[in-house]
């Protein structure tokens, strides 16, 4: 079952098969890491994309599906805030099943169900069906985020992590760019074709991709090292001793109830939790409101929306992986953290200034958009090496559950701000608020080098 993955392998220097050193050379070590890289990263990547974009297209189809069903804003925005309800409940279970099962049952699981969930929305009739499958999918979905980050502990060690962490949060922009290319063009073209609304087709083609991933990935992917016969048995015993390094003396048990336990009264979890908590509230709010802002902005025809969306995105996108690299190469977690929240909260409260040029305001959006977003890999990279072991898994989860919780706060907490004041303007100081104090949060309360092994 556990075939040689997507594609031919590169011809790249192996290891040696005799005694395992601590640590290789650079240049061999690099060859082996790029190999692991292109084995792995892309499926994961194009799953991640397709992952997001099921999530987040429900904001385009606000523009055609609350008229044709006749939603109210406050019922759409209950369905919208229902997926992540799903989400949250579910997300540590999840993880704790990948623990225990391995990465290649859970992510298939999880694919094969988000994928009929999202193709199922084109059938929703009334708000019953609705808020139903929105429930589902965050159900189906949760885990698969905080899994990816788990399951990349097990192929790179903590100094390699955040520049791969940064080609997955790429993964929240290019959804955005694709969404705004795809989703604007198919509910305005295919509307009418055999008889379905423009928006029951977004649902449908943009569903289908992840159940075709969930069977590649039944075939294709591996739990880890141990079961990746495209490397040498040196090669996973190097990857292995690695992650074995990074963690040694945890022992116990990832997927056990007392991991749980142990995870919840370790009080750096919760430091972690708020500041993934807020660092969400700020890029959920880009990817679910972009539509909109863009919109007050002055422009006003659907598909111009979606290709103006694409800037930010497109610009967040190769922003953040560069920004991630740099502090991957200097080894320099906190400070360009700082930086990326301090300067995202400027960023937003430039937003209020409300400056007539479109041009300007686009700007704006898109050092936003580069800012939040490259602070989520930066973030990232911490928390496997800060956390016992045993407990990565569950941690993991529950930071990331606490953290995906300002899907259900933010919009609605925005929607009333709005509503009271007609404008958003109050809504981005409390982002920029937020924003600022995670980095000051990670800055003061996170030790400079690992102390959890």
């Amino acid at each position: 079952m556990h075939t040689q993955s997507l594609g031919a392998a590169p011809v790249l220097p192996e290891i040696p098969s005799h005694a395992i050193p601590q640590v290789l050379p650079t240049q061999q070590e690099d060859a082996l890491y790029r190999k692991v890289w292109l084995r792995i990263i892309p499926f994961l990547f194009i799953c991640y994309v397709v992952s997001f974009l099921d999530r987040i297209n429900i904001g385009f189809a606000q523009l055609q599906m609350k008229h044709d069903l006749g939603f109210s804003d406050a019922m759409y925005g209950l369905g919208a805030a229902v997926f992540y309800v799903g989400y949250v409940l579910c997300e540590v279970p999840s993880n704790m099943l990948l623990a225990r099962f391995g990465a290649r049952r859970t992510f298939t699981r999880i694919m094969l169900l988000w994928g009929v969930a999202s193709v199922g929305m084109m059938l929703v009739s009334q708000p019953s069906h609705f808020y139903l499958l929105r429930f589902l999918l965050g159900v189906f979905e949760a885990g698969f985020f905080p899994g990816i980050v788990l399951y990349l502990t097990y192929w790179f060690p903590a100094r390699r992590r955040a520049a791969v962490m940064a080609i997955f949060f790429a993964g929240v922009a290019v959804a955005g760019v694709l969404g705004g290319l795809i989703s604007g063009w198919i509910m305005r073209d295919m509307a009418g074709v055999l008889g379905m609304r423009g928006w029951q087709w977004m649902f449908a083609i943009e569903g289908a991709p992840a159940v075709l991933l969930g069977l590649i990935a039944a075939v294709c992917l591996v739990d880890g090292p141990r079961q990746a016969r495209w490397l040498t048995p040196a090669e996973q015993d190097y990857l292995v001793a690695q992650h074995e390094a990074e963690s040694r003396g945890a022992g116990g048990h990832a997927h056990s109830m007392q991991a749980l336990r142990q995870a919840l009264a370790n009080p750096r979890v919760y430091l972690f939790a708020f500041i993934y908590f807020a660092l969400t509230c700020g890029s959920l709010t880009l990817s679910f409101w972009m539509p909109l802002m863009i919109r007050d902005f002055g422009i006003q025809d659907v598909v111009a929306v979606s290709l103006y969306s694409v800037i930010p995105n497109a610009i967040g996108a190769v922003g953040l992986i560069l920004i991630a690299r740099r502090s991957d190469r200097l080894g320099e977690r906190h400070g360009h953290f700082l930086c990326c929240t301090a300067g995202g909260a400027l960023a937003l409260a430039a937003l209020t200034l409300h400056v007539p040029s479109l041009g300007v305001s686009l700007a704006i959006l898109s050092v936003a958009a580069v800012l939040i977003f490259a602070a989520l890999p930066i973030f990232w990279a911490l928390p496997p090496s800060h956390l016992p072991a045993q407990t990565a898994a569950t941690g993991i989860a529950f930071i990331s559950s606490i953290g995906i919780t300002s899907g259900i706060v933010s919009p609605w907490v925005i929607g009333q701000i709005k509503a009271h004041t007609g404008s958003m303007d109050n809504a981005l100081y409390l982002l920029a608020g937020l924003l600022l104090a995670s980095g000051l949060a990670l800055w003061k309360g996170v030790p400079r080098t690992p102390t959890a092994h």
